[in-house]
């Protein structure tokens, strides 16, 4: 599965989160839908709730999330249910979130016909909420599940409450399933910060103080004052302190601990990061203090990147580290694993949907690396080494960097440091990723020589593949010379103003990324060799040799730095 498909993301929430008998029956039905995949079942106790991750075509994330719904209705009956969470129905909510592909307005139309559909066949009430809702009042979620599960059948006799589809009494069926919001919505990330209070009150008192909604204003007492009202009587509200955030305080049996439950509707506006600092300090100026948190559910991974980054400039270390090291830096500084271990592998949506293949060869350690190069394949080959080698040459300059950014007596210097190691992740990021990609390219040169060639229109198509893929693979090389070439601009300044004591480093950088344009320059000329378009490749080798000319110049003046310095 790839991230470039049309691909939406589906989170049910089922009233049921201890037994896990029914949780898995239900959870599995999913894997039933071709093209669907299953990311993450994530149960709490305490709630009695657990939040169902699946990704896929839209389509197919429709038809998964109808049979998930039939299941639930099967298997829990609402009569008997009781949990920390607000809720309304054995599946409580059911949104569908656009990742790939797909706007906004077509999840929202996907919703509608999810809705009908439940309401339809399975006689459940459905209420379309957010993107999807048919007016106003129905956007928000709250409004729509107000009164919970135990004033449903009351709701259901407000003709300004009657379902978008589905059954309008509360008959056995309803009062056994309850009912259900379906919606269209961003991507929201559930959220809880951890206290050392057991204290539900005072919790809640927290989340009013961060939650967008904020509190209803109180004479005296923020608590338990009079209410104050406006001059319709209306109650006066003091908004909170962070945007696109919804939350309560509740108190959880499991941990013993009180926790704010946050729902962040758009980390664009309030990230991760922003949300746990305030809670930090309105937690604080109570008398309480933050131990952790805990993600439910899945997160995108530029969240926890982004939460990396806002604490390396508060401790003004260098940002261009590995993507992995940020993640065990967020990790730590949210106190995600306050609870329980948090593994990446299985909490970041990007992680969730890779597609390993991909990233075969730079999985591999040195050794079988190597062993794979010396093996009788013609693939990996020097494409894929002179690419490594360049990610190499330009993890010494990053390394130059961000030793340079920690260096005694130049605290005032750490971000122009800090720049230059961002610059060289990136690059070696991408050269990393031009490892894979050459033997990609050359499996599928291969696979257009396999294609038929027995009519005019089969030999046609077969000859324009071979030629569209032997552009590939020349223009994989070509763009593994640019990103040395580039990189070599860092190994420069590292010689000529980063830490003295690693100018050796920067010199050894630019004779690999020079090594790393040689060889590739060599793939970009053999390839070019077996196309039969002179104007093309004309082009293409006329750049490939001014990259190789600069090239060995500049790793001359890198290396002419270097010395001097040594």
């Amino acid at each position: 599965m790839s991230m470039k498909d049309r691909l939406i993301e589906c989170v049910p929430n089922i009233s049921e989160g201890r037994d896990r008998s029914k949780i898995d029956a239900i959870a599995s039905v999913v894997n039933t839908v071709e093209g669907v995949k299953l990311l993450d079942v994530d149960p709490g106790k305490a709630t009695n709730r657990t939040v169902i991750t699946f990704v896929g075509p839209p389509e197919a994330v429709v038809e998964a999330a109808f049979l998930l719904i039939q299941k639930a209705q099967q298997l829990i009956d609402m009569r008997n249910h009781s949990g920390e969470h607000p809720r309304f129905g054995a599946t409580d909510v059911c949104p569908l979130v656009p990742i790939s592909g797909v706007t906004m307005d077509e999840v929202a139309e996907h919703a509608r016909i999810l809705g009908e559909r439940v309401g339809r066949e399975l006689g459940i009430p459905v209420y379309h909420y957010e993107h999807a809702a048919g007016e106003e009042k129905r956007r928000n979620l709250a409004n729509v599940r107000s009164g919970e599960y135990e004033g449903l059948a009351m709701k259901l006799t407000d003709p300004a409450w009657k379902p978008d589809h589905g059954s309008a009494a509360f008959n056995d069926s309803v009062a056994r399933s309850g009912a259900i919001a379906i919606g269209a919505r961003n991507f929201l990330v559930a959220y809880n910060v951890n206290l050392n209070t057991t204290s539900t009150r005072r919790a809640n008192a927290i989340a009013f103080d961060i939650r967008e909604a904020g509190r209803v204003q109180r004479e005296g007492d923020p608590l338990t004052g009079k209410v104050v009202t406006d001059a319709n009587g209306d109650p006066v509200k003091v908004p909170g302190k962070l945007k696109a955030v919804k939350g309560i305080g509740w108190y959880i049996e499991e941990y013993g601990i009180a926790q704010l439950s946050l729902n962040l509707t758009d980390i664009t506006v309030t990230p991760v990061h922003v949300a746990f600092e305030e809670a930090c300090n309105s937690a604080h100026e109570r008398g309480i203090r933050v131990t952790g948190s805990e993600l439910v559910g899945l997160v995108p991974k530029q969240a926890l990147l982004d939460a990396a980054d806002h604490f390396l400039r508060k401790q003004q270390r260098s940002l261009g580290i590995s993507e992995q090291e940020k993640i065990k830096i967020a990790v730590k500084s949210l106190g995600l694993d306050d609870l329980a271990p948090f593994d990446p592998e299985k909490k970041v949506i990007e992680y969730m949907l890779r597609d390993l293949e991909h990233e075969r060869l730079v999985r591999m350690d040195l050794k079988a690396f190597s062993e794979e190069t010396a093996s009788e394949s013609p693939a990996p080959g020097g494409g894929s080494v002179a690419a490594y080698v360049g990610a190499l040459g330009v993890a010494l300059g990053t390394m130059v960097a961000n030793l340079s950014a920690h260096k005694r007596g130049w605290d005032e210097r750490w971000e122009e440091f800090s720049d230059h190691a961002v610059k060289g992740e990136r690059l070696r990021q991408e050269l990393l990723h031009l490892v894979d990609e050459d033997t990609r390219s050359f499996d599928r040169i291969l696979q257009a020589f396999q294609m038929p060639k027995g009519t005019h229109e089969e030999e046609t198509a077969r000859k324009n593949a071979i030629v569209e893929a032997t552009k590939g693979a020349v223009l994989i090389p070509l763009r593994t010379m640019r990103l040395c070439l580039e990189s070599m601009e860092l190994m420069e300044e590292m010689a000529s103003k980063g830490l003295k004591a690693s100018v050796s480093d920067a010199g050894v950088g630019a004779m690999c990324a020079r090594t790393g344009v040689l060889g590739a320059y060599l793939n970009v000329r053999i390839n070019c060799a077996g196309l039969d378009e002179e104007a093309w490749t004309t082009e293409v080798l006329k750049e490939a040799e001014h990259i190789r000319r600069a090239a060995i110049e500049r790793e001359a003046e890198v290396l002419k730095a270097t010395l001097e310095k040594i």
